[in-house]
């Protein structure tokens, strides 16, 4: 559900833009934004930062493209959100000593070893992996944000909208799966058991 609701302003902006138009589907993308932190908010009383951020970037061009009619501002969107997360990567990285990749990776495990009933999931992967990874996503990051600005500047409309939707959304999923695969050797043998029987 959470995963969902978390991906509910895009599945209705592309519903929005096939039954309507870019401007309305535009305008859709704002409001649920807007719902998504009403609801963060009544429900664990916080609202993460990663939230505020991309409401703010979707009021902000969103509501750009709603006044002046220009689907251009639109357009900006993914690419001043996935270069936001590239910038957030190496200042975490060179300015506060932290590895977010690690971070995200340690978060997602221990999620995964709660749902199989453990409280903690010893995973001794090296740091130099990390590193790799931490740079990889960098790199990755920044190639989405110049790709989608090359798409939106030299293909349709629809081409972009497709390429957001459906793309983006594959090429990420691509991405995280190879990321676990790269540290799945260094988890738990049990861990790895239960994962395959899946």
């Amino acid at each position: 559900m959470a995963a969902l609701f978390e991906y509910l302003p895009l599945i209705l902006f592309f519903l929005v833009y096939k039954l309507v138009d870019i401007f309305w589907a535009t305008a859709v993308l704002v409001g649920i934004s807007l719902l998504q932190i009403a609801y963060q908010y009544f429900t664990k009383g916080k609202i993460s930062t990663k939230t505020w951020v991309f409401c703010v970037i979707a009021l902000f061009l969103g509501g750009m493209t709603i006044i002046f009619q220009d689907e251009q501002y639109i357009m900006w969107k993914t690419t001043a959100i996935y270069g936001l997360l590239a910038a957030a990567l190496v200042i975490s990285r060179f300015i506060f000593n932290k590895n977010l990749v690690k971070t995200a990776l340690l978060s997602m495990l221990k999620t995964a070893a709660e749902k199989q009933g453990e409280k903690e999931l010893k995973v001794d992967v090296p740091k130099s992996v990390y590193e790799k990874l931490n740079t990889i996503w960098f790199v990755f990051l920044i190639s989405i944000a110049i790709l989608n600005l090359y798409v939106a500047y030299n293909f349709s409309l629809d081409f972009w909208v497709n390429f957001k939707v459906f793309g983006l959304a594959i090429v990420t999923f691509i991405a995280v799966l190879l990321t676990v695969f790269r540290i799945f050797e260094y988890l738990p043998d049990g861990f790895q058991e239960q994962e395959n029987k899946k």
